[in-house]
């Protein structure tokens, strides 16, 4: 018989909140949380707190006013994504439409730029820079000491120009799989999928309709760290280093591989809902599950989760999905986002765990190299907010 999930007190609830332990009780008397009533006092669903902290985010992501203008804090133009009905659109086209393609040739017609490859002595200084690394470095520690290898191999880095951009973008996407060990292929997907020793048909397809779907996602906070590095006229490598040091977050990229190491206890055994009370301890949320962007399933998870069961281990690793599913919708309205869905992938892959993220960041320079263009074309500089003095 599965384990209950473990209950929080009131005490517990207001400090994942940050509210007061009355606050609490008013969210109870408006009907936002349900109680449970004990000898000891209350208690409450631990995921229904999450589910509830998440909208309270999504409230104040929608509505962030100047206390002055009432405008919203940050509103930056882009042609590049956009999220209408549920639905993920690159320049005007579905996501998910173009996930069969090869990740370079959506790029290529995301940037309007012909492919070119990372040079040899450029990969060998990326990979240079990997080795000097302890043993135990991270998949994101990687990638910036290749990032600092390639930036550091490019004396024409600092010129601003589409051309030189877009050379620096196509530098990173093919030089970086062969950079982390894998084999130079003219399909990148199988590039990176090769530094894992998995070579199979299916789980390149699968690799590179991720690397599609995650190229751009509305404004994201590893976006805007690119972009504002672009207005001060970073060069092409400096502003992804701004962008990779804030994906490099609990609440962004590291998502991905907390939802990685909740479906994996799942996968090998472990209850479902013990498996999620241990994970919500954190205070980040449901790993994997909910997203301010849908109301209900991601766009990216739901058009990537059918080509897990092709993989070496699809039907295990959807088994836990669907278990981890049916415990989280049983309480709250959250739905799987693609951090679970780059979990599934790399599970049913076997990939290690890191994979997901790995996959992520290598999608996402594509968006950042197209959102670092649309900023050089603005005046320098627009992105340096004014600060409003508060203190005494």
């Amino acid at each position: 018989m599965a384990s209950p999930l473990p209950r929080l007190s009131a005490a517990q609830v207001a400090a994942r909140l940050g509210v007061k332990p009355e606050t609490v009780y008013a969210y109870v008397s408006r009907g936002l949380l349900t109680r449970e009533r004990h000898a000891n006092g209350s208690t409450f669903d631990a995921l229904e707190v999450e589910a509830f902290a998440a909208s309270r985010r999504r409230t104040a992501t929608r509505a962030p006013a100047h206390p002055t203008t009432g405008m919203p804090l940050a509103v930056v133009q882009t042609d590049i994504a956009d999220i209408e009905d549920g639905e993920l659109l690159y320049r005007g086209r579905r996501a998910r439409d173009l996930a069969a393609q090869p990740f370079a040739e959506v790029v290529a017609w995301l940037w309007g730029a012909e492919r070119t490859d990372a040079p040899d002595p450029a990969i060998g200084s990326a990979r240079e820079m990997i080795a000097a690394l302890p043993p135990h470095a991270g998949a994101m520690d990687r990638f910036r000491a290749a990032l600092t290898g390639f930036a550091a191999d490019d004396p024409l880095r600092h010129d601003t120009s589409a051309a030189t951009l877009h050379r620096i973008g196509w530098t990173l996407l093919t030089g970086l799989p062969v950079a982390l060990g894998g084999d130079p292929h003219v399909d990148i997907a199988r590039s990176l999928v090769s530094a894992w020793g998995a070579t199979n048909d299916a789980a390149v397809a699968a690799v590179n309709a991720a690397l599609v779907l995650l190229i751009d996602h509305d404004l994201a906070v590893s976006t805007f760290a690119a972009r504002v590095a672009a207005s001060a006229r970073a060069d092409g490598y400096a502003a992804v280093g701004a962008a990779l040091g804030a994906a490099d977050s609990p609440l962004h990229i590291a998502a991905a591989t907390r939802a990685a190491h909740l479906l994996s206890r799942v996968s090998r055994g472990m209850d479902a809902e013990r498996a999620l009370a241990e994970a919500v301890q954190h205070g980040h949320g449901i790993p994997g599950f909910g997203h301010p962007l849908y109301d209900g399933i991601d766009d990216r998870a739901d058009a990537l989760l059918p080509l897990i069961a092709r993989l070496r281990d699809g039907e295990r690793t959807m088994d836990a999905v669907r278990r981890l599913d049916d415990a989280v919708t049983h309480r709250t309205r959250s739905r799987p986002n693609v951090d679970l869905a780059l979990a599934a992938l790399a599970s049913a892959a076997r990939l290690p765990d890191d994979a997901a993220s790995t996959i992520f960041v290598l999608g996402r320079t594509a968006g950042w190299i197209a959102h670092i263009a649309a900023e050089y074309a603005e005046p320098a500089m627009r992105l340096r907010p004014r600060g409003e003095y508060v203190g005494p």
